[in-house]
């Protein structure tokens, strides 16, 4: 294995000047340090992260939680892109990043927070997870840096999709349209859900409207069999909406289904909409109008504050961080 001295020989300099160079220090000519590094390289040296954990107090890697129910794991468009772009950012502030399991999975009977502690990781990321969890209660309850995605609890970073904007985008463009029978089948109990259906009912209220409890249905977040169950159901009504809202695309997608095996044609017959903005409602017939939530910006601003509160916690502000997204017109609303 390639060690400093090794460097050092082959450049004619002394040990501490490796060192400096190949950790960027300003106190060395920038001439010299390009000769090291282009040796170091040369040579296959690499540092021993071991050695640089104790040097610096550091480990160089992030924890990501993320417990999603619903089966569809690292597939769901959604999460997928925010953890993307958290890893692609992490990496390039020189983080490396693992993934956390807890005891229910572990051999070990590990909760999260041993895990973080035995694993020596810098701060975690919470993508999703269940907070009723006492281990999950237990991590952010330690003194260990957490940033948290789409939740907020108290002294803790959190950035957001902006879903009262989106919600209110989406109806202000439906009711534009002429609509005034709105339904929305949403997902399971969560804060995402519970802005949701705040900025559906005071839509209803700002303009007017009565909200019909018939059109309100609890459904799953992207499942696409209970949304076409529940699109069906709801379609059988004496008096059925003119629009129908999900809670993400693939939800939308089931109701699409539904709505197609019952001959019925979309926006002609009934409108829908869904929400995320996924690549595939795109490419749907006729497009989904849709919101596309901004998963660059999530994923790389819970980066950048995670590794602010590794590095410089006295000057990271805790604060709740909300990211706008884009409204995408479709083609899956009718004109009435």
């Amino acid at each position: 294995m390639v060690s400093m001295k090794d460097i050092a020989v082959a450049c004619g300099v002394s040990v501490a000047t490796v060192s400096k160079a190949l950790n960027d220090q300003n106190d060395i000519g920038g001439e010299t340090k390009e000769k090291i590094k282009r040796m170091a390289k040369e040579l296959g040296y690499y540092p021993n992260s071991s050695a640089r954990a104790l040097k610096t107090n550091r480990t160089y890697n992030l924890g990501v939680l993320y417990k999603e129910e619903s089966g569809s794991g690292l597939t769901h468009d959604y999460f997928s892109q925010i953890l993307e772009n958290f890893r692609n950012t992490s990496e390039n502030g020189g983080y490396d990043i693992t993934f956390l399991s807890n005891s229910k999975k572990r051999k070990d009977q590990m909760s999260y927070l041993e895990h973080t502690l035995y694993r020596g990781m810098d701060g975690v990321l919470i993508a999703i997870a269940d907070y009723g969890d006492p281990e999950v209660m237990e991590l952010l309850s330690s003194e260990l840096p957490v940033v948290i995605v789409d939740y907020v609890y108290n002294g803790r970073i959190s950035v957001m999709s902006d879903n009262i904007t989106g919600m209110e985008s989406l109806l202000s463009y439906i009711y534009e349209q002429g609509h005034r029978e709105i339904a929305y089948i949403y997902g399971e109990e969560s804060m995402v859900t519970t802005n949701r259906l705040s900025a559906y009912y005071r839509f209803h209220e700002r303009k007017g409207m009565a909200v019909r409890e018939e059109f309100l249905r609890r459904g799953k977040y992207r499942d696409s069999y209970t949304a076409g169950i529940l699109t069906s159901q709801m379609l059988e009504q004496a008096h059925p909406p003119t629009c129908i809202m999900y809670a993400d695309d693939f939800s939308a997608i089931g109701g699409m289904n539904a709505i197609k095996n019952k001959g019925l044609q979309i926006p002609a017959d009934i409108s829908i909409v869904g929400y995320d903005g996924i690549t595939m409602a795109s490419q749907l017939e006729p497009q989904l109008t849709t919101y596309r939530q901004d998963t660059v910006g999530i994923g790389s601003l819970a980066a950048e504050k995670l590794i602010s509160l590794i590095e410089n916690p006295k000057a990271t502000p805790i604060s709740q961080y909300v990211m706008n997204g884009e409204l995408i017109t479709g083609g899956s609303v009718a004109s009435i």
